[in-house]
């Protein structure tokens, strides 16, 4: 049995991307890992083992492309109007809150946001499938 342990993603400016993170997910350093051409940093909160692992190519200027195979990452939260609400206090700017219905039954409750790299990130309310 396989266990996700992190996802891995690359950053231009490693401090803004700290600070989103921080704000955001509430996700903070586990492990840091400094090299002459890079840094790793390993960043989780209270929630779950799995972590973010955001690597910084020291003297790079030029952003990263994502191409047409990125998605999203997803999170859930207990309650997404004070998340958003959190959020968009502490400076980022959040999509509005969506619902995704099949018929009248409400299958998801959620926002996008963008970290400072452009990854794409889901808020879910916790509810369904989403735990």
């Amino acid at each position: 049995m396989a266990k996700l342990i992190h996802t891995m993603i690359r950053v231009l400016d490693l401090d803004k991307s700290l600070a989103f993170y921080r704000d955001v997910l509430g996700m903070s350093p586990s492990h840091t890992l400094d090299f002459p051409e890079f840094t790793l940093v390993y960043l989780h909160n209270e929630e779950d083992d799995a972590e973010i692992e955001l690597t910084y190519n020291k003297g790079r200027s030029e952003a990263y492309t994502h191409g047409t195979g990125y998605g999203h990452v997803a999170v859930v939260v207990d309650d997404l109007d004070a998340r958003h609400a959190a959020v968009t206090a502490s400076g980022h700017t959040p999509m509005p809150i969506k619902e995704f219905k099949r018929g009248d039954e409400l299958l998801a409750r959620f926002f996008f946001i963008e970290d400072p790299d452009g990854y794409k990130i889901e808020m879910l309310q916790r509810h369904g499938h989403y735990r």
